[in-house]
């Protein structure tokens, strides 16, 4: 196939939605999984920036360099895209990333830049970088509408693959980028009335927080822009984004294992969406060990490695109790019969920040919690295998 042609079309993969029976046996209703580890760069995020970049490229010509800031997949997104489409790419990277995560992306013949603590710095480095580079685009990696149109058509392939419209759709959240396709996809499909719950590991939970705050911790219906002023021990600031008007926590620091879901800051555009939604958006948190667990769990039955922003979603999937708490009472007085005719969708993200090193860390974290819990000896770590979840109805 020419570049030429390659341009005219969409990049990413249909990616197959497959019925899980262990999900399925676990939770008492049909679970299904759509299995976004198989794109190109291995994770959703190639959908709406290989979309972006050929815009670039249809715009700016064959000289265009793409410069993207990412915690890895956004970054392995672009770098791969790049590589079709015969393009310069280059990746700005928190200094705490993996060698294994540089290596990949070296492998797909980006360059490379290490600079920034925080997302939110790689960031500001990289937006200095591209006003000196006259050939240079900055590539989004989450706040986009074409990253989110580009991701939306999951959806319009999970309206193909589905028997019926889904009771609910699982997928976590970062900066927000996935769940503004999902949103945007079900839009697009006419299901905005399905619900969508977004999952978060405690720590790394600016999505959360920014529903919670523009809604007065989930108790008003109609979105209510708060004052900027918080609390010293808040683990956020607030700024108002007018254009959106909305309200937008700063995280101070992220304190989750949780690579990929580490942005300090939602997207605005994204925010806006999930609190105007008809369906509304279900948000619930977790604590790191639940994500571990998860996912070697996840990897013993189907025979599939996550990372922990991916497993965080699987997570209701895996504690029936959790997944009732989060859809509600209407859902949890189904009798089982009824059950059974529910429809799930969990939204298998991907992602490249996973190793059987990291399995193997995870198991010892987990079982050291375990036994925590069960001795009564570290009611700190106790205290943290409890759950978080609200929910949202706009």
């Amino acid at each position: 196939m020419t570049i030429k042609a390659v341009q005219s079309e969409n990049l990413w993969t249909e990616t197959p939605l497959v019925y899980s029976s262990h999900i399925s046996d676990i939770i008492g209703c049909s679970a299904y999984l759509k299995l976004e580890n198989l794109q190109p760069s291995q994770s959703f995020k190639y959908r709406g920036i290989s979309k972006f970049v050929q815009q670039c490229k249809d715009k700016h010509g064959p000289s265009v360099h793409l410069m993207i800031a990412s915690g890895g997949n956004a970054g392995l997104a672009a770098a791969v895209v790049a590589r079709v489409l015969e393009v310069k790419c280059t990746v700005f990277l928190p200094t705490n990333v993996s060698i294994d995560t540089q290596q990949a992306l070296r492998k797909r013949g980006a360059e490379i830049v290490t600079i920034g603590e925080f997302y939110s710095q790689t960031l500001a480095a990289l937006q200095d970088a591209v006003k000196k580079n006259t050939n240079a685009v900055l590539v989004p990696a989450y706040d986009s509408p074409v990253l989110w149109d580009g991701h939306s058509s999951m959806v319009t392939e999970m309206q193909r693959q589905l028997p019926r419209k889904p009771d609910a759709i699982f997928c976590s959240v970062g900066g927000g980028g996935l769940i503004g396709g999902i949103m945007q996809g079900c839009k697009n499909v006419g299901w905005d009335e399905v619900p969508v719950v977004a999952l978060e590991t405690t720590g790394s939970n600016c999505f959360y927080n920014a529903i919670a705050i523009n809604t007065q911790n989930f108790t008003s219906k109609v979105p209510i822009v708060p004052s900027i002023e918080v609390e010293d021990n808040s683990p956020y600031t607030v700024e108002i984004v007018e254009e959106y008007n909305i309200a937008i926590p700063h995280m101070k620091a992220l304190k989750s294992r949780a690579a990929s879901l580490g942005a300090t800051s939602p997207a605005p555009g994204v925010v806006r969406m999930a609190v105007d939604r008809p369906g509304g958006i279900k948000c619930a948190c977790i604590p790191d060990e639940m994500a571990m667990h998860t996912a070697r769990l996840f990897g013993d039955d189907h025979k599939i490695l996550t990372e922990l922003a991916c497993s965080t979603t699987l997570t209701p999937g895996y504690n029936r109790e959790f997944l009732l708490r989060i859809l509600g009472p209407t859902f949890s007085a189904l009798s089982p019969e009824e059950r059974k005719e529910k429809c799930l969708v969990f939204v298998v993200c991907g992602g490249v920040k996973i190793s059987f090193e990291d399995m193997m860390e995870f198991e010892e974290i987990v079982a050291a919690a375990q036994v925590c819990r069960a001795t009564g000896v570290c009611k700190s770590m106790a205290k943290k295998l409890s759950c978080l979840s609200n929910d949202i109805e706009t």
